[in-house]
């Protein structure tokens, strides 16, 4: 009821308008009455394009009859009388109109003398009743809508974009659906002029038979019968004549009518297939690089569907008219204009099957040879055109890049491939429930990959490769053959694990930042940063499961590693540019990784081991040597943070704040020898902090148990036949305290640091390493954490008594 109370504040236009939506087709006293209950009922859930459902649509007709005659039985007084009245003659109306439209076949009727024309408006009730209301309430909802945006000034932010967008499309084939209506009614009329016609050309001609009979007739009566047969003749070529003409304008202005009907038909597909279906694969892109994913194809489909129909509708109606053009033919050109309409509409009716023969679900863009992978293809409009009566099959191959230009120019590629992909034949199933037509590749395999030869310094993980799905099928008995072909995403290959960091560089890159209709597969060599910093958040987010994303201190600290620049002003980097041989082919200064290796290689350490701590907000991450420096020197000690790691892909280190032990006075920022993911496989990062009693508080100022407790391990189980499982926990050894509850008699592993202040070390069991492997620039060698690795494996092979004590409990 919310909606007519805000219908009724309606002014100016917008009332009229308002106005015109009612009248003998739906009385506006029963939008009034029946307010709430109208705004309360499921007229959307009624498919109008379903004859299954016309049950449907038959109980809620019968509810509003009902709903009528109990609003009618309430009145009362004086003034309730009339209305008493006049609901239960409404009610008798609908319900009395509805009966005979479901016996009746007829068209064209005329206003009856009640003053409610239901059997013109209503011809295929109880839809038409569906469909009326539904326009009503979305016509209304506009107006509203309209009004309170010029009365705020608010504009399309007054208005979601995508209801907008979506009622427009709504409304504009309730016009192609009149228009269908309208044609239809039209020919038929002219079918049965012609028919007529045709009566009387036959007429006619009997005439002149006779006429021409009249020699054997007696002269006195000859005279006779031959002024009266000369006369009628007269009368119908007469006759003749002009309908001959009448027909004639009838079919130019029925052609004119297709016509216009044509211009709506295409403005509507080149909304919903250039603007609506590009919008939703350019979402499945983005969503391979972790963006929202694509949503259904649902509406998409009830919107190509319904195209369909309208344009199948159309197409028989121009062939009908054809038809009768050549059963009659008269004076004038309208053969050749049919000819053209015909001609179009096959064009429009082609260009919708081959646009809506899509990739639902897409194949891995970043493909290992061997490797088991699937990919499901779907036609939007194969239900609507009996597709599934013959299911085709569809064939999936490997192309090339230069193939798949080669594609798009409509040159012969027949039989050429870039690969072999097994069990790549499927047939496409018809899904009754849904009425979705789609085949499912669940088993395919890439055997092999034929390479081209690679520019310059391109290495194989740019190459670009699609996947090709292709079919062919007939629609109306054979009357039209389509070969449908769509390309997947680009596909990078990879024949080994270690190459599915840098393919997916190019994954990301061509998702990111490819335009709609391009070439394939071409993609800007240069972009500026800040869609870069897009591109990344985006993974980054979807990678971690989480709204926190990347904040604009992260993102320049990423620039910062990007440009080797050392600004702290975001705006410095706003226009700048950052090409793709700055993202994954060029080395940063004085690493071996590119920038992408070392984000990337942050990414896989953070979502398979401190998920949670990132989305508790526990890791800073992003913060330089100098930047933790800063921030913790001002801090108590023990205060401490954690931050990626410089120098290492995929490593973290925890930097803190602590006493000099070797010069008393002296705090210093200490910078733990980084974790990688091998690390937190032995131990997790809570139990690492909890292990190490010299850090307190979580920067800037949280008790590092109320971040982290619970997260840590629980305290050992009993022993099992006999034995303590042992423990390993680490240490540092110079900032070693009591536990405060030690495992007695247990012998801990210890990992170790120091910081530029300190002249030696306390290594424990590694008392045979002599040199550091923790400077206060936290930077270490490669070999010395090998040496490092080999000799703790050392040590785990010696006799277990050297190494642990065990209790008996």
């Amino acid at each position: 009821m919310a909606m007519w109370i805000q219908a009724q504040q309606l002014q100016g236009d917008a009332l009229h308008q308002m106005q015109a939506l009612y009248g003998q087709h739906f009385p506006i006293e029963v939008r009034h009455y029946l307010a709430q209950w109208i705004e309360s009922q499921p007229w959307d859930s009624v498919d109008l394009d379903n004859p299954g459902e016309e049950a449907k649509a038959k109980r809620l007709l019968d509810n509003l009859v009902a709903e009528l005659q109990k609003k009618a039985q309430i009145q009362g007084g004086e003034d309730g009388f009339l209305l008493k009245i006049k609901l239960g003659h409404l009610a008798s109306q609908f319900k009395s109109r509805a009966r005979s439209l479901t016996v009746s076949t007829k068209l064209d009727f005329q206003d009856s003398s009640d003053g409610f024309a239901f059997q013109s408006t209503y011809d295929r009730c109880p839809f038409e009743l569906v469909r009326c209301i539904k326009h009503i309430l979305q016509s209304e909802q506009r107006l509203v809508q309209e009004s309170t945006n010029a009365s705020s000034g608010g504009g399309a932010q007054a208005m979601d974009t995508l209801s907008q967008r979506h009622q427009q499309i709504n409304q504009a084939f309730e016009e192609l659906r009149l228009a269908t209506q309208e044609t239809e009614n039209e020919l038929r009329k002219l079918q049965h002029s012609q028919e007529y016609f045709i009566i009387q050309y036959q007429e006619n001609l009997r005439i002149q038979a006779q006429l021409s009979s009249l020699s054997s007739v007696p002269p006195a009566e000859r005279t006779q019968r031959e002024a009266t047969l000369q006369s009628k003749r007269a009368t119908v070529e007469a006759w003749l004549a002009r309908e001959a003409s009448t027909l004639q304008k009838y079919r130019l202005d029925l052609a004119d009518q297709h016509q216009k009907t044509l211009g709506l038909l295409r403005k509507q597909q080149t909304l919903i297939l250039d603007e609506e279906l590009i919008q939703w694969k350019r979402r499945q892109q983005l969503a391979g690089n972790g963006g929202p994913q694509e949503g259904g194809l649902d509406v998409l489909q009830s919107w190509c569907e319904k195209l369909a129909d309208l344009i199948w509708q159309n197409r028989q109606q121009i062939r009908r008219c054809e038809h009768l053009t050549q059963q009659l033919p008269l004076p004038g050109s309208i053969e050749e204009l049919l000819t053209k309409l015909n001609s179009d509409i096959t064009d429009i009716i082609s260009a919708l099957v081959t646009s809506t023969f899509i990739i639902e679900k897409q194949p891995p863009q970043v493909l290992k040879t061997q490797t088991k992978f699937a990919a499901t293809v779907r036609l939007l409009v194969g239900g609507k055109l009996n597709v599934h009566m013959n299911p085709p099959q569809v064939k999936a191959v490997i192309v090339s890049e230069q193939q798949a230009k080669a594609l798009l120019k409509n040159e012969s590629t027949h039989s050429e491939s870039s690969g072999e992909i097994l069990n790549n034949n499927c047939v496409m199933e018809y899904h009754q429930a849904t009425g979705t037509l789609s085949a499912h590749f669940r088993n395919m395999s890439l055997k092999r990959i034929k390479r081209s030869d690679r520019r310059g310094a391109e290495s194989v993980t740019e190459e670009k490769f699609t996947i090709l799905f292709e079919s062919q099928f007939s629609i109306g008995g054979n009357e039209l053959v389509f070969h449908v072909k769509t390309l997947s995403l680009p596909v990078v290959v990879i024949v080994h694990g270690s190459q599915d960091n840098n393919a997916t560089a190019t994954v990301l890159w061509d998702n990111a930042f490819a335009e709609p209709g391009r070439v394939p597969f071409l993609v800007p060599d240069k972009v500026l940063w800040t869609q870069l910093c897009e591109a990344l958040d985006m993974k980054y987010k979807a990678e971690m499961h989480s709204g926190r994303g990347l904040t604009e201190d992260n993102l320049v600290f990423l620039a910062q590693k990007a440009f080797s620049n050392s600004s702290n002003n975001p705006e410095d980097y706003r226009n700048m540019t950052i090409s793709w041989a700055q993202f994954n082919r060029e080395n940063l200064p004085g690493r071996n990784f590119t920038f992408w290796q070392w984000f990337d290689g942050v990414v896989e350490l953070m979502k398979k081991h401190l998920k949670p701590h990132w989305n508790d907000g526990a890791i800073l991450g992003f913060v330089n040597k100098q930047q933790a420096q800063d921030m913790l020197m001002s801090k108590p000690n023990g205060t401490f943070l954690l931050r990626f790691s410089d120098s290492e892909i995929g490593g973290i280190t925890i930097a803190w704040v602590a006493e000099n032990p070797n010069k008393q006075g002296e705090r210093l920022v200490w910078n733990l020898l980084p974790y990688t993911t091998k690390d937190f496989s032995i131990r997790s990062l809570a139990d690492r902090i909890s292990d190490l009693n010299h850090l307190l508080f979580l920067y800037p100022d949280r008790a590092k148990n109320e971040v982290f407790a619970k997260y840590y391990t629980p305290p050992l189980s009993k022993p099992v036949d006999g034995y303590v499982k042992p423990q390993i926990k680490q240490v540092v050894p110079e900032f070693t305290t009591p536990n405060p509850e030690p495992s007695a008699g247990v012998v801990f592993m210890e990992q170790t640091a120091s910081s530029s202040g300190s002249h030696s070390n306390n290594f424990g069991v590694y008392s045979s390493i002599s040199e550091n492997l923790l400077d206060p620039e936290g930077d270490f060698n490669l070999e010395d954490t090998m040496d490092v690795a080999r000799h703790v494996e050392e040590l785990l092979r010696r006799p277990m008594a050297n190494q642990w004590s065990s209790q008996q409990s």
